[in-house]
This record gives C-alpha cells, structure tokens and sequence, in this order.
C-alpha cells in the first residue's frame, strides 16, 4: 500500500500547474441540480429565517408602542401629508398599543440587535474556521430563534429586558454571514458565484418580503394575541430550520455522502486551494490591504442605507404616509419583492456573461456595485421630492431597494475572490463594521423625527443616506480586485537553499504540505 506513495506526492509548483490545467478543462457537471444546490436552498431559507427575526420588529413595534399625538393643522403647514378622506383616528388600525416608548427609545429598541451582531461577526469567520461552518451558521440561527420566541415575554416585562434581550439576538445572529461566506468559498466555484451567492443572499430579502407583509396582517389579527405571534411563528420557523440544516448540509464536499463523483471533482478543482485546516491570520497584510477596505466601505455605504429603510420604512410609510397597518406591512415589503425578483435574475444575466467570458470577474463586481449602490443613491435623492404623493413614494422605493439586489453580485462576492481561504475572517471583518448603520442610523433617524414626523425631517434623513452611498461606493470601485491576495495562502519562509524538498501530498481531493525530512502521514478526507 505504501509503496506507490511516489505516486501521491508531487512538487508544490506541479501541483499549482496542475489546478492550473484542471481550471481549463472541468466543465460542469451534466445534473441539473446537485449537493451545491441543496447547500444553495438550505442556505436561503436560512437567510429568510435570519431576516424575518431580524425585521419583525420594525412592524411589530408600530403595534407595540402608542401613538405619538398627530397635529395636522398649523405648527408644521406643508411639511406633512393630510390624512387620507376615509381616516378615523377613532377606529384607525394605528391605535398602537400599550408600550409609552417615545421616538429615541424607539431607536435604541430598533437599533440594539446591531450592537451585539457586531460583536460576533469576526468571531464567527474564525469559529467557521477552526469548527466548520455547519455548526457555526446553523448554532446561530437556532439559538437567535429561541431567543425570538422569548420576545414577548421580555417586551411585557420591561423595555431594558427587551433591548438586552435584542442585543444577544444579534450576538447569536452575527456569525451567519462569516459562517456562509466561508462555506461558500468550499462549495461554489468562482464562475458560478455571482448566481448560487446571489441565490443564498437573496434569501434575506424573499425573508424581508414575507416577514414585512405577514407581519401587517398578524399584528392587526387576534391570532396568539397579536404582535406576539411575529415573534412566536417567525422563530418556529427558525427551529424547524434548524433541523433540516443539522441533516442535510455538510462542511465540505468530500465530506458530503450523496454527492455525485462527477460534481465532487468539478468543486474541488476549482475550489481545491483552499486549506482544510486555519491559517494564522496575516493581521498586518490584510489591514494594509486597499481591496480589503474596498469591501468594507461598499459593505458600509450598502447597509447604511439598506438598514435605515429597514428598520424605518414601517415608521414612515404609517406617519408620513399615513398608511393603515394592513396596508402598512404589504407596502413595507413590495421594495423587498423588487430587491428578491431583481437579484434573481440579474444574478442569473451576470452568471451568463462570466461563462460565455463577456464580462472579467472584476467588471461584473464593478458594474453590479454600481447599479446596486448608486441606484439606490439616487433613490434617496428622489424621495426627497415625492413630498405626499404616496404612489410616488412607493414607486421609488420599489425601484431603489430592487436596484440594491445587484449587491450581492458586487462586494458580497469580494471576500470569496480576495481570499477563499480568509473568506469567513473577511466577512466578519467588513460586516463588523457594516453594522455600525445598524443602530447609528435608527437613533439619527430617532432623533431627527422624535415629536417632529415631518417632510424635512425625513427628507434629512434620505439626504444622509444618499451622501454615505456616493463616498463609500465610489471608493470601491477604485481600489477593488477581483484577484486572490497573496496572503491568502501564506507559507513558512525558509532560509536561502532551504525549501526544495517542499512537496504537495492529494489524497481524495486534500492536501498536506511536507518537507523532505518529515515523515510522510495521509488523512482521510
């Protein structure tokens, strides 16, 4: 058995050729859907779970919390919408509830989920690193869905309990992205990532679309008592989850115990760079690294203006539009319809023009970056001049947040192609700080309308928005790549004349490096 050792061990340099030659020649694989595109799914409906936890509360909390008093006469005449004909603040489904948490409270409960989501997405790229991603993502969402089911409770009991509560939500939710980022960088060759990430990142806004419409018609319901059953359902759904993710995903393809040889083999000669076990984190590389700030300035200008309509656009639509709860959440969710439809098949366009070679990986994470920031900039801007026509309004919101769906063909891939190896760590470190717009913006926004729920008030609000969008897109498309870094794949120096022996070792699609002197071992896949 030993004797045909000679037989696994090649040079390293003939081994890099080697993928080199294979890059050329592996085609895709015949079957219409593999292991690949069950990871794909699973990973959706993950997401979906993952946002309806997260965005719940925007339009749970319009029923949660008592009206502020509306004065639609003299102090601010033009600078608010009138009420609609038919409204009846008498019989309105706005009456709120029973929760006295004026406009900045308002913004700390929205914003607090952030302030622990940004504690763990570094952590999380590491743990999915050193642990697998499998545990890491699926921990995740599992035990920010129990915590979901707690809300109620919490909420009922006191608001600092509620916001604490929040806080160890996002603490739990912040590992998702890291996590799915670095199995990605396992299980999607380069040519098809813009679709399959695409596919997995868009689950976040097919679980926006659902969560933000259902949650309108709940809340106005009797159903388990109301607002509560956003909290109870939602996070049920992410139990349910939870299971087929434990039985059904796997780490890496060799790991895999249904997956085809012929779609093994096409994965890993396109992904097979990558190490099985963590590198140490080249700190001083990556930070010096104008790619690496590339990613996080569009991963921040993206979210500061995605997560003040998220978290915002209920509030808006029900004071500013004056739009009934039932209404309210339908309204709130048809942005995110155009977003989910809108990736889909741009993912799909941009997919096509990687394999027919029309477009370098660089041109489509420019070109989807542009449309995906720089629509929505202009969104923004626009809103500021819709004023009460509420068609208008919802027009443009449709069109910006659906432009936003380019994104995940943008800088959501930039980590995969920076550095696979590094995917999760770099994931975590450019939503680390993606995260700050996710309670800055709601307590900005708190403070700008707190008793003064008013065009110009709104209008700064959007204005902020669209200046963040234009600096931070426009310093992306300068200085990104679409290159793997050379630290992605840092190997020990070695004195002058040392290293010749360095040799490679395959054994089942792994690799293990090995100097002339060490003793050879071989592991399983």
């Amino acid at each position: 058995m030993m004797s045909s050792i000679e037989d696994l061990v090649v040079t390293k340099a003939e081994y890099r050729q080697e993928l080199v030659e294979d890059h050329q020649h592996v085609p895709r694989p015949k079957i219409l859907w593999g292991a690949r595109h069950t990871l794909a799914l699973l990973g959706f409906l993950g997401f979906a779970v993952v946002y309806a936890m997260r965005v719940n509360l925007s339009v749970a909390i319009v029923a949660m919390v008592k009206p502020q008093p509306h004065d639609n006469t003299s102090d601010h005449d033009g600078d608010v919408c009138p009420f609609p004909d038919d409204y009846d603040p008498d019989e309105s489904d706005n009456e709120g509830g029973d929760f006295d948490w004026n406009g900045d409270t308002q913004g700390l409960v929205l914003g607090s989920f952030f302030y622990g989501y940004a504690v763990t997405n570094l952590m999380g790229g590491r743990a999915a690193e050193y642990v697998g991603p499998k545990l890491v993502y699926g921990m995740g969402v599992l035990l920010t869905s129990l915590f979901t089911i707690l809300s109620p409770i919490c909420a009922e009991f006191s608001a600092p309990l509620f916001i604490t509560l929040r806080i160890f939500e996002g603490f739990t939710e912040g590992v998702t992205f890291p996590a799915m980022s670095f199995m990605l960088a396992s299980w999607v060759p380069p040519n098809e990532r813009a679709k399959l990430s695409s596919l997995v990142y868009a689950g976040a806004q097919f679980g926006t679309v659902v969560t933000l419409t259902a949650s309108g018609w709940m809340c106005d319901s009797d159903f388990l008592g109301g607002w509560p059953s956003v909290f109870y359902v939602f996070g049920g759904l992410g139990v349910i989850w939870s299971i087929a993710w434990f039985c059904l995903a796997y780490n890496h393809p060799q790991l895999h115990p249904r997956i085809s040889e012929e779609e093994k083999h096409y994965i890993l000669h396109y992904c097979g760079n990558k190490r099985t076990k963590p590198v140490v984190l080249p700190w001083k590389a990556i930070l010096t690294s104008m790619p690496v700030w590339a990613a996080v300035m569009g991963h921040l200008g993206s979210n500061w203006g995605f997560y003040t309509l998220l978290t915002e656009l209920p509030t808006y639509l029900s004071n500013i539009q004056h739009f009934d709860m039932k209404s309210n959440g339908i309204r709130s969710g048809l942005p995110y319809l155009c977003n989910w439809l809108f990736s889909i098949i741009y993912s799909n366009l941009m997919d096509w023009l990687l394999v027919t070679k029309r477009l370098s990986i660089l041109a489509v994470r420019k070109i989807s970056n542009i449309i995906g920031i720089y629509g929505p900039m202009v969104g923004m801007i626009a809103m500021c001049f819709v004023n009460c026509n509420s068609v208008l309004a919802m027009v443009v919101l449709c069109l910006a947040v659906g432009m936003n769906g380019a994104i995940f063909s943008g800088y959501m891939c930039s980590h995969q192609d920076l550095s696979p190896n590094l995917a999760g760590t770099l994931m975590g470190i450019t939503n680390t700080v993606a995260t700050l717009p996710g309670f800055i913006s709601p307590s900005v926004t708190g403070a700008l309308t707190d008793g003064n729920q008013t065009l110009s008030a709104w209008r700064t609000v959007f204005i902020i928005a669209s200046v963040i969008y234009f600096i931070c897109n426009t310093f992306y498309l300068v200085f990104i790549s679409a290159d793997v870094q050379p630290w992605n794949d840092p190997t020990p120096t070695t004195k002058e004349g040392e290293g010749e022996g360095e040799m490679v070792i395959k054994i089942r699609g792994t690799e293990e490096l090995v100097t002339s002197t060490s003793t050879v071992t071989t592991q399983p896949a």
